[in-house]
């Protein structure tokens, strides 16, 4: 008789000291896995295989992972259990566990007191471009030899001696893409180093989404009122051009 699969089912647990606590947060959005507290541990279980691999896992510091058998949890690729499972513990969603709050550092995002270390990363994953930073000294020459049809669906900005471009295609200029991710504009090849603060990140500083925040890759950002964006065209370049030289 055929086996069932659900004994080929791995189940996961791990371990992690309090003191590394708000690490977690990179992981909160994982509804599925459940963590109980102990008095300098936390313990978690209900990882998917998939998850047990990732590199969200992996990045945590003091993290060890597990595989439960038969009441009995072996480390990786370990023949000898490490200890017996835990019991008598109260288990939570870890949604509903962690605070929504980070530790004090002393990075200076928006001077909020609580405040965490915002950090990007370079991303294995790739995404589409919306958005073009690029010099106006490199590329007022090319501007005003473009067709109208190239601009049409184009917004932009000046930022310092910049322009930002918006929108899709974007424009064959020289200059840093970026792509969007819950309101933020992050440089081409860079995501934050744990992905689910940019939504974090939103509903704290930009819920009515009414700003775009602009980042460099070493977590310095600029805040970009949307209403402060108009449409491309070369005369309005031409005209604001004219208008940050009398400046």
């Amino acid at each position: 008789m055929a086996k069932d699969p659900s004994e080929f089912i791995k189940e996961f647990w791990a371990e992690i000291p309090r003191k590394d606590e708000e690490y977690l947060g990179s992981i909160r959005d994982w509804k599925n896995v459940q963590i109980a507290m102990e008095e300098d541990v936390i313990w978690l279980r209900g990882f998917t295989g998939e998850q047990a691999a990732s590199a969200e896992i992996r990045q945590l510091p003091n993290f060890v992972l597990y595989e439960l058998k038969e009441g009995l949890l072996f480390r990786k690729d370990a023949l000898v259990p490490s200890s017996k499972v835990r019991t008598a513990l109260l288990w939570i969603p870890i949604d509903k566990a962690l605070r929504l709050t980070f530790p004090p550092t002393n990075h200076n995002f928006f001077g909020i007191d609580e405040k965490i270390e915002v950090k990007l990363k370079v991303s294995e994953e790739e995404h589409p471009a919306i958005a073009l930073l690029s010099s106006i000294a490199e590329i007022k020459e090319s501007m005003i030899t473009q067709p109208k049809f190239r601009l049409e669906g184009i917004n932009w900005i000046i930022i310092d001696d910049k322009a930002l471009f918006l929108g899709s295609p974007l424009l064959s200029f020289p200059g840093k893409a970026f792509w969007e991710k819950d309101g933020h504009l992050l440089p081409a090849g860079f995501d934050f180093e744990f992905k689910n603060l940019s939504s974090l990140l939103q509903r704290k500083y930009n819920a009515a989404f009414d700003q775009w925040l602009l980042w460099k890759e070493d977590a310095t950002v600029t805040v970009i009122n949307k209403s402060n964006f108009r449409k491309l065209s070369v005369s309005s370049f031409r005209l604001t051009e004219k208008a940050k030289e009398w400046n």
